[in-house]
């Protein structure tokens, strides 16, 4: 790409204005659109999402977004999924029973147990890098991030996890497989770290 437009996907589910707000804190102007045609033309994209990760595909699905999606991975646009749109990179959830994802990264999402900590888990908790990648660059390994969420991805292929996050078990938090990566926590209600993890998103050169 050789303009810069990152767009924010508005598929009906999300917390869009606040990442929109956030990204222009750190310089970076951000478009929000529904429109497949200027998702596609995106240098850079971001999945948003709160909620339930059924419902949050079947929103997507309805529009058709799910196919933009993938067009966009295809080329080699660089994608963030947050909070929910993070666990929609992934192949099954099990929110209402089992849903299909993105498929774009394997592994599932799967409800913390009520047994070990309270449920959700909302709050400021650490992220522990597992692996050095640009997302992390002037960010300090088991910096503070906020998270807000009840269920958590498994069976992620260790080569994707690049942070987890301790929770009663320690999970996945972070993820990056090529121009596909992803967030448990919202970098937009984060600071300083999750501005920070922002502009390095918007950085990225594929």
């Amino acid at each position: 790409m050789t303009t810069h437009r990152l767009v924010i996907l508005d598929y009906g589910v999300g917390n869009l204005r606040n990442l929109e707000r956030a990204f222009a804190h750190v310089g970076v102007s951000a478009e929000i659109s529904p429109k497949p045609a200027t998702v596609r033309r995106a240098s850079h994209l971001v999945l948003p999402g709160v909620g339930a990760f059924g419902a949050a595909m079947a929103e997507l699905r309805a529009r058709h977004l799910d196919e933009v999606v993938w067009d966009v991975v295809r080329a080699g646009i660089p994608l963030l999924g947050v909070c929910v749109g993070f666990q929609m990179l992934f192949e099954t959830g099990y929110e209402f029973g089992q849903q299909a994802g993105l498929g774009l990264l394997a592994g599932e999402v799967i409800r913390f147990s009520a047994d070990v900590r309270p449920v959700p888990h909302v709050g400021w908790n650490q992220v522990k890098q597992t692996q050095a990648h640009p997302l992390w660059d002037g960010i300090a390994d088991e910096a503070f991030f906020y998270f807000v969420h009840s269920y958590h991805a498994t069976s992620v292929s260790s080569e994707a996890v690049i942070g987890t996050t301790e929770y009663g078990l320690h999970y996945v938090s972070a993820v990056a497989q090529g121009n596909v990566m992803g967030v448990q926590f919202h970098p937009e209600k984060s600071h300083r770290v999750g501005l920070q993890l922002l502009r390095n998103f918007a950085a990225l050169r594929w």
